[in-house]
């Protein structure tokens, strides 16, 4: 076999391929083989059919495209492997010469890694917001934990912000009822925003057993971008009692003895959320540097299928009905226009940092070992609130697990410019994020951090 590569542009090529028919016979072998079971031949078994005789039966035409068919695929591999091509995407086939007993030839044209040219990873300095911690933060924690352990009791009263309210709803567009938007004893808390615009202004001030009506605009559904008229019954008003910040309640809620070790504890967690949202912005920061420092050609058919995926994942929830879609959009004041123009920056973006990442991966040669992955997949897992086999076996289904090789191999990337780049805060001091991105050798106690604080670097495209 005979291949050559001809750069068609910094991001597509195309091969071609020569290869003789000697190269064939297995191939041959095994279409004879194939069609020999599905074609019947007085006197024959099936599948023992000699090849002339099959020839002669169905014609030579048959068999050639069998082969043809299968050798492409294999040769190409082959083609790319020999030639050291880094594809991207699918190839697009095309039979330029086929001579039956002496040469088949073919080309592919696929997409490619381009050449990057890298500007200096250790000249970047960014800035980030200091960490400020207040009391008033600390007390919001706690008083989060508090709710945890409340109680409902019943008032007489009308309701109020923060109330619990069990309720009827009721919804008709257009005079017709709107099913999926009618319930009965639903539990809500005024204010929380987990229901309809209007609901809450709807709610406060009414009280047990009476019924309000207001219009707002349905997100979601049949009717989505339709204006609603919804009847809104109020069953019973509760209001959550609070335990008190005090030692007894440190003591039941955690392992501290007192309200201060708590309180404490509560403001230590919250320095370090703080200081991981430190390391998110100079994650972001940094990358948005190497972007804009850095020429990146953009393969066509990869943002393509980018803007395709972000599409479909969009319109899914609204069982791939345009027209809702478009509706829903409405509600929230955009059009499809918008949104397409949206989804096209944030792909060519996305794909940008894939190639971007990769590049820097490949000249710091990272690398990602099984216990990396593993860290990756657990985190993964729980996030989705699966075990971590489930997850594996999802990722198994859907060809994904290389992709989630390649994000965390990207993650480690982004991580070893970060730890090179020089990071302040709005006060000018120095911060220190070696806790969250390890340092030039990272330690195997930072992997957890470091997989937060990179995960969401970018989805992987189609490869």
């Amino acid at each position: 076999m005979k291949s050559t590569v001809e750069q068609l542009s910094p991001t597509r090529v195309k091969i071609n391929v020569e290869v003789p028919f000697d190269e064939l016979k297995p191939n041959f072998d095994r279409a004879y083989r194939k069609i020999a079971q599905q074609v019947r031949i007085p006197g024959f078994r099936p599948g023992k059919a000699p090849a002339r005789v099959l020839e002669s039966r169905i014609g030579r035409g048959p068999v050639l495209d069998e082969v043809v068919n299968e050798a492409i695929p294999a040769k190409y591999i082959e083609a790319v492997r020999e030639n050291e091509v880094r594809t991207l995407g699918n190839p697009e086939f095309d039979v330029t010469k086929l001579e039956d007993r002496d040469v088949l030839e073919f080309t592919a044209e696929v997409d490619v890694r381009p050449e990057i040219e890298l500007p200096d990873l250790e000249g970047f300095a960014v800035t980030v917001d200091d960490v400020e911690l207040t009391d008033a933060e600390v007390d919001e924690q706690l008083d989060e934990l508090r709710a945890r352990f409340g109680t409902l009791t019943g008032v007489e009263r009308p309701a109020e912000t923060g109330d619990f309210v069990s309720i009827d709803l009721a919804a008709t567009v257009d005079g017709e009822a709107v099913e999926e938007a009618s319930t009965t004893g639903l539990s809500y808390e005024i204010g929380s925003g987990q229901l309809v615009d209007g609901i809450d202004e709807a709610i406060v001030g009414a009280t047990a057993g009476e019924t309000k009506t207001f219009t707002t605009q349905l997100v979601a559904g049949e009717h989505a971008g339709k204006d609603a008229e919804v009847t809104v019954t109020v069953q019973s008003v509760k209001t959550r009692e609070l335990p008190e910040a005090d030692d007894e309640f440190a003591q039941m809620a955690s392992e501290f003895d007192t309200i201060e070790e708590l309180k404490n504890d509560l403001r230590e967690r919250l320095g370090r959320v703080k200081k991981m949202q430190q390391g998110v912005q100079a994650r972001d920061k940094v990358l948005d540097e190497l972007l804009e420092r850095t020429e990146v050609p953009i393969p066509e058919k990869v943002l393509d299928a980018e803007i395709e995926n972000r599409k479909h994942d969009a319109i899914h929830p609204f069982d791939h009905d345009e027209a809702q879609f478009a509706q829903a959009l409405e509600a929230e004041g955009r059009t499809l226009e918008e949104f397409d123009a949206e989804t096209r920056t944030e792909s060519e973006k996305a794909v940008r940092t894939q190639l971007l990442l990769d590049t820097i991966a490949d000249k710091e040669e990272v690398s990602v070992n099984d216990g990396e992955l593993t860290e990756r997949i657990i985190y993964q897992a729980q996030r989705f609130g699966i075990s971590p086999d489930e997850y594996v076996q999802r990722a198994q289904q859907s060809g994904q697990l290389t992709a989630i090789y390649a994000d965390v191999r990207r993650g480690k990337a982004l991580a070893s410019v970060v730890r090179k780049a020089t990071v302040t805060d709005g006060s000018g001091a120095e911060v220190d994020l070696s806790e969250l991105f390890g340092s030039d050798e990272p330690a195997a106690d930072a992997a957890t951090e470091e997989t937060q604080v990179t995960d969401e670097t970018a989805k992987t495209p189609a490869e």
